[in-house]
């Protein structure tokens, strides 16, 4: 399974919300600089992720988007699967989470259990990390610099 950079952005942006909104609506502009990301494809994954009920907008000026929950309340999971769609590293797999029919060489199958257990860990990885893991994660990282990298403008890869 690899993430696309769809995936990649989508987390960097919910992510980047979630740290900056306290101040009020994130606007695309502010985010796509902070981030070095391109205002048009953050306006393409923004309207995924607003459209996976991640996302509230508000409207007119001074108008932005902030997280439809808290940030401990939104996996990892959860951003990664609005932009990608399926995590499953195969189709057979898919059923698991309910997104095909179940597989009917399954019984047969050589391979399946090794599918199986991937898909299992990759989720129990991805839904159990919240957006607020991850900002906690970055702070304890950068300590400080968290401060200097907004003052900055820095695009820090979060």
């Amino acid at each position: 399974m690899k993430i696309s950079t769809k995936g990649r952005y989508g987390l960097r942006m919910m992510i980047d919300i979630a740290m900056n909104q306290q101040e009020g609506p994130v606007s695309v502009r502010d985010i796509a600089r902070r981030q070095s990301l391109s205002d048009k494809y953050l306006e393409q994954i923004i309207t995924q992720a607003n459209r996976a009920g991640l996302l509230k907008s508000i409207r007119g000026a001074g108008g932005g988007y902030q997280l439809s929950r808290d940030a401990k309340d939104i996996s990892v999971g959860d951003v990664l699967r609005a932009m990608e769609g399926s995590l499953s590293p195969v189709a057979c797999v898919q059923e698991l989470a309910g997104e095909t029919a179940p597989c009917q060489n399954s019984g047969e199958c050589a391979t399946y259990e090794l599918w199986r257990d991937i898909k299992a860990a990759v989720d129990a990885v991805v839904d159990n990390r919240s957006l607020q893991d991850m900002i906690d994660n970055y702070t304890r990282k950068n300590g400080d610099r968290e401060e200097v990298a907004k003052e900055e403008n820095c695009a820090c890869s979060i």
